[in-house]
């Protein structure tokens, strides 16, 4: 059957299983578009194209499916690449489909063409510009193949407008997939670490993103139950292991937790599974677990001894190497003792003790540190949670014990601002039932407000819990701590009023100014129906800490008691 190409993009997104898709139409997709309203696809119409590509990350980090983009040429494809940046460090599988001007005219300087296969290469698992309407269907399952398969990540595909006007025959057909074989560790390696797990007598478990993008959570507590090690992960792999857990340590480096950092300084075996050792974790490399044999497990090999020279290399994806460990200490009938670990257990509580996550409360000033914890008190941990980027993101991370993989969304590698908010639209939209808030700053939250619009055009009930400043707060942070308080262009008081903001666009608005009213408002602000946004007016030169100076060692972290007294 003679089908157009726009007709056979559509009819291959049925067969992948798309049901849903973010975008911003143009004059090159008119054919595309025409088809989408047809109705077969649901189409999200953003307000700018960098929330489209957000909005289709979270959707993919909720619902752990492809989520996919659809944005005309020229400024339409290069508002993209941010967002596209994004999901590739942080390992997103997302394909993001452009416009293109019509091939006889690529090269030329047409109006409204860039050369996006160009532009993204640096930043895409890889790329496709389609030339001919008969390579089309092939190329788009291919794209959705690479963008899920091995370590994810986003894939462009361009698509002139010619290509979509033209005529092939095509048979829909759903697509044949490879049965795909996952690297799995060495019989050998594994009973390596089976060996160094029962020699050590003060291990540390450090897990990342690629146990959660590899759905291994579940192999992920099964060995540190059976074992007995303690966990820490970073922020990408927040939710893998379940933060009301006695084995948690919370999150490591820059704005971890003492008693993590403490415990990676002093452990003698890291097993690190699906991390790749980011700068903000490790601090000083050559002062970075100094005692410990690590084994470094990850699905990407360029990832290994790229940052951090390891002891036990391993090839694998996390969920086929968590089972292999899994089976040897089930065949080996392996136990721990009691008293094994119990001198390590208790330098980890005495820790704890000594030095516990805090902040100093106040009856006056909102600290933002009480409303995430009101905020979990209130969710009881159910929550979807997304962040924007700086303080607010770092408080979240600390103060939000999440439970179960695929519930906090941020922008972990680029470091987004404007990420959280879009992201929770999307993952609104995979788990239309599930309470989903974006914690935002009050910088963060204006990259991209724009998509209020869409929120209230789509009946999309996300909340945003705004820490309002008045301040960039993480640069201001920094040039209070280490440029003598030389507040240089990080000052936000000239701001909208986020309540009259809310009227416009049609959402409910909120604030809290007095200690007292937060957990009011939290309460009617989570249980209003449609979305509504809720200003918390908080003490302006709160810090995040404990903070490691950049470049140190983890185990040297200021602990913030000499700025509160």
């Amino acid at each position: 059957m003679q089908r157009k190409g726009a007709e056979i993009l559509i009819q291959v997104l049925k067969e992948e299983g798309v049901h849903t898709i973010f975008g911003y139409p143009g004059g090159v997709l008119l054919d595309i578009y025409d088809e989408i309203h047809k109705g077969h696809i649901r189409h999200i119409l953003v307000r700018h194209e960098q929330g489209a590509v957000h909005a289709a990350d979270g959707f993919a980090r909720a619902s752990g499916q492809v989520g996919v983009v659809l944005v005309t040429s020229g400024p339409g494809a290069s508002n993209t690449v941010t967002g596209i940046a994004n999901a590739y460090m942080d390992s997103i599988p997302i394909v993001v489909l452009t416009g293109q001007v019509p091939t006889h005219l690529i090269g030329t300087d047409a109006f409204q063409e860039v050369d996006i296969v160009g532009i993204t290469r640096p930043c895409t698992k890889h790329n496709f510009l389609v030339k001919r309407v008969e390579e089309l269907a092939k190329t788009l399952h291919e794209a959705f193949h690479i963008a899920r398969s091995g370590r994810p990540g986003p894939v462009l595909v361009d698509l002139p407008k010619d290509v979509m006007a033209a005529q092939t025959e095509y048979t829909p057909r759903p697509p044949v997939r490879e049965e795909e074989t996952p690297p799995r560790p060495a019989s050998k390696k594994a009973f390596y670490v089976m060996d160094l797990i029962a020699e050590s007598s003060r291990p540390l478990i450090l897990s990342g993103g690629g146990v959660i993008l590899g759905r291994a959570s579940e192999e992920l507590r099964k060995l540190a139950w059976r074992t007995k090690i303690p966990v820490s992960s970073t922020l990408m792999g927040l939710g893998a292991f379940p933060g009301t857990d006695p084995l948690w340590l919370g999150m490591p480096g820059m704005h971890g937790t003492y008693y993590a950092n403490m415990a990676i300084s002093h452990c003698d075996l890291m097993i690190a599974i699906g991390m790749r050792f980011d700068d903000r974790v490790t601090g000083k490399i050559d002062h970075f677990a100094p005692h410990a044999k690590i084994v470094h497990v990850d699905v990407d090999p360029s990832s290994i001894n790229k940052n951090v020279m390891v002891h036990v290399p391993i090839v694998s994806d996390c969920k086929s190497a968590l089972q292999s460990f899994n089976a040897l200490l089930e065949q080996q009938n392996f136990t721990v003792e009691d008293d094994q670990r119990k001198e390590w257990f208790d330098q980890i509580e005495a820790w704890k003790r000594e030095n516990p996550l805090s902040y100093c409360p106040s009856d006056t000033e909102i600290k933002p540190q009480f409303v995430i914890e009101t905020l979990y008190k209130l969710t009881k941990g159910k929550a979807i949670i997304t962040t924007e980027v700086g303080q607010n993101q770092m408080w979240a991370a600390q103060f939000y014990k999440f439970e179960e993989p695929n519930t906090f969304l941020s922008s972990g590698g680029l470091g987004t601002m404007g990420y959280g908010f879009p992201a929770a639209i999307g993952a609104q939209i995979a788990f239309p039932d599930k309470l989903v808030v974006d914690i935002a700053g009050d910088g963060s939250i204006q990259m991209n407000i724009q998509e209020m619009a869409t929120a209230v055009q789509y009946d999309i009930p996300v909340k945003i819990v705004l820490i309002n400043n008045g301040y960039l707060g993480m640069v201001r942070q920094w040039q209070q701590l280490f440029y003598e308080k030389r507040y240089s262009q990080t000052d936000m008081t000239f701001q909208p009023d986020f309540l009259k903001l809310a009227e416009a666009y049609g959402w409910t608005g909120l604030r809290a100014t007095r200690p007292d009213e937060v957990e009011e408002v939290l309460k009617r602000g989570l249980s209003a129906k449609g979305p509504v946004i809720m200003d918390f007016r908080v003490s302006r030169e709160e810090c995040v800490y404990p903070m490691v100076r950049p470049g140190g060692p983890i185990s040297e972290m200021t602990l913030g008691r000499e700025m509160a007294n």
